[in-house]
């Protein structure tokens, strides 16, 4: 094994471990009429991960740390799969926008921070689109709630959802652009980035 994968291997563990410390113990549970719902920072080191290692690379952190939340989790146990589910798309999108679409390693200054922001909210708006299908189909085909029940429900949902985007875009895109700089000087940026 090269110092390269060591590298990736050990900052995917410290993005698993962040993803599950934020999203478990940074949160705030709302109940809602169809269980609980929550404010919670997972989704910010998802989206970091991407942007760091790269859509899959980041898309398995988040899956990975944010699953093991709700899987120990009694009251979200039986939303894992969907959390797996929306947490890959998010990195997956999150990388495609930045490593694919606007190489992000390679810019400087006020096109750096555009190109960031874009792609934390390009992975940010899959998975309030996703969220809120997701979520929808739960109530309405699992729960077995009625139509307008379902999409009561799911209004709740989508505002947690939001405010969480806006959080994980601000607070993402503002961690990796003060690491920015010192990751690209000494290296460290080229060895994580997924090789275009």
């Amino acid at each position: 094994m090269n110092k390269n994968s060591t590298l990736k291997i050990t900052v995917m563990a410290l993005m698993i471990a962040l993803c599950y410390v934020a999203f478990t113990y940074l949160q705030i549970k709302i109940p809602t009429p169809a269980g609980f719902t929550s404010f919670h920072l997972g989704n910010t080191f998802c989206v970091l991960a991407a942007l760091l290692l790269g859509g899959l690379p980041g898309g398995i952190a988040g899956a990975i740390g944010m699953g093991i939340g709700d899987l120990m989790d009694p009251i979200y146990i039986v939303v894992a799969p969907k959390t797996i589910i929306l947490k890959t798309g998010i990195g997956v999108v999150t990388g495609l926008f930045a490593h694919k679409f606007f190489h992000i390693q390679k810019k400087e200054g006020k096109e750096l921070y555009k190109d960031v922001i874009l792609s934390c909210t390009a992975g940010m708006i899959f998975n309030l689109i996703g969220e809120t299908v997701l979520s929808y189909l739960y109530y309405l085909v699992i729960l077995g709630s009625a139509q307008q029940a379902a999409s009561c429900l799911v209004v709740g949902k989508f505002v947690t959802t939001a405010v969480n985007a806006v959080l994980a875009i601000v607070i993402a895109s503002a961690l990796y652009i003060a690491m920015y700089p010192r990751l690209k000087k000494n290296g460290t940026l080229q060895r994580l980035a997924p090789k275009e």
